[in-house]
């Protein structure tokens, strides 16, 4: 009997500990119920929605976008004296880390496939690709060859091109023999003449086909390599993106190409976002990125309509390391943040770069963040080609680049001396 007060005792007090802790969940989690039902489910934006608003970011009016206000260019971003060291100095970079560039879309699926070059989602909060692969044709895949777009077929594709080719000439030479062979005069004579000429020019073109066909698939070890590389390509498009693309399809195939097109390798990447994320935090817009990795074959295609698109061996673009940044709806100080931003990474020794007059920042990143020696970009300036007539014929390097104290930098500003583009 002398136990029971205690007993009640010790009743109440574990009574009351549980009583405490039930209130403080209750208290402490209620705020944390309450503000997610007040916020509701989180807003993910999709790309196609990040995509569209940043267009109207990028092409939003600034009143003056600086066509009519001279700017002091840093001299980081302007060309050299000797004007070849600017794509010398990527071409050596390229051979000092014996880096493979893509002549065609069949080695950029062979580089995606690797790991070697990465895909770049079309928009993030931070940039836009802006007119990235906007060249792309809805063709077929060619491997591209001496100069030559030879198309790639399975067996069974390549039985049916034969067979397409031999039937269209003879159609055509069942109309040039239907065509009147007696001399006529005046209007009908030319116009004789010119459908005639016309019949005999498609006529070269299927032969022309042919014998591309004849010297690629010809020979069994090129056959057999031809099938591959396109089996390949079509396990690929089957799983790109986590999208699937029939390759027999013209709008799928194009859609694949410019798929292919958003993309570089991670270091690059790296760097593109690093200044998209401080322009985005300034201004309050996305950075239009309007190039990133350029096959060869796609490079001869752009030139026909940008004459900047560079024609040498190794562009920089084919080897993943380059991006454009379009400046042109850009106000004055949003392009000076930028320059200022580009200049600072190149004194660095993490890029090289040109302000190009075709409203585009030219922009190439080496691997580990150092520049090449000036001995191996003097090396390869004879791949650049010959100096224009216009530059300086010397060869002397300029100063080089290196970490300075910003006392060093500006003295270096003051006096290098450098052409504009």
């Amino acid at each position: 009997m002398t136990r029971t007060p205690k007993l009640y005792a010790l009743l109440l007090l574990l009574s009351t500990a549980g009583g405490v802790g039930v209130w403080a969940l209750l208290h402490f989690t209620e705020p944390r119920w309450n503000k997610t039902a007040e916020s509701g489910p989180v807003n993910i934006r999709s790309v196609d929605e990040l995509w569209a608003e940043g267009v109207e970011k990028v092409k939003a009016d600034r009143g003056d976008t600086g066509k009519n206000v001279v700017f002091a260019i840093p001299p980081e971003l302007q060309h050299y004296e000797e004007r070849r060291w600017f794509l010398a100095t990527q071409i050596a970079e390229v051979h000092r880390r014996n880096l493979q560039s893509c002549q065609d879309y069949l080695e950029l699926a062979a580089m995606i496939q690797r790991g070697e070059i990465v895909s770049v989602p079309a928009a993030t909060e931070d940039y836009i690709l802006f007119g990235v692969g906007a060249k792309a044709d809805d063709g077929p895949f060619n491997r591209y060859e001496n100069d030559q777009n030879v198309p790639l077929y399975d067996e069974a594709q390549l039985r049916d091109e034969y067979t397409r080719l031999e039937t269209a000439r003879v159609q055509l030479q069942n109309e040039i023999n239907a065509l009147p062979k007696s001399a006529t005069k005046g209007r009908k004579r030319s116009e004789s003449q010119k459908e005639l000429a016309a019949r005999l020019q498609e006529l070269t073109s299927l032969t022309e086909e042919k014998a591309l066909l004849d010297q690629s698939y010809e020979q069994a070890e090129n056959r057999q390599r031809l099938f591959g590389e396109y089996e390949s390509l079509q396990t690929l498009a089957r799983n790109f993106g986590g999208r699937s693309y029939d390759l027999e399809n013209q709008s799928e195939r194009q859609a694949l190409k410019i798929s292919m097109l958003r993309s570089m390798r991670p270091e690059a990447r790296k760097v593109m976002e690093e200044i998209a994320l401080d322009y985005r935090q300034e201004f309050d817009r996305p950075l239009p990125v309007s190039s990133l990795v350029r096959p060869e074959q796609y490079q001869h295609v752009l030139r026909r309509f940008n004459r900047a698109a560079t024609m040498i061996d190794t562009p920089p673009h084919s080897t993943g390391l380059a991006f454009d940044i379009d400046y042109r709806y850009m106000s004055p100080a949003e392009q000076m943040f930028l320059m200022t931003s580009l200049a600072r990474l190149k004194n660095q020794g993490r890029i090289e770069v040109l302000r190009e007059r075709n409203a585009n920042y030219h922009v190439f990143v080496f691997l580990d963040g150092t520049r090449p020696a000036d001995e191996l970009i003097t090396a390869s300036l004879e791949e650049v080609g010959p100096p224009a007539e216009e530059a300086n014929h010397a060869t002397t390097a300029p100063a080089k680049v290196r970490n300075k104290s910003t006392k060093e930098k500006k003295k270096t500003a003051r006096t290098r001396t450098r052409k504009r583009r």
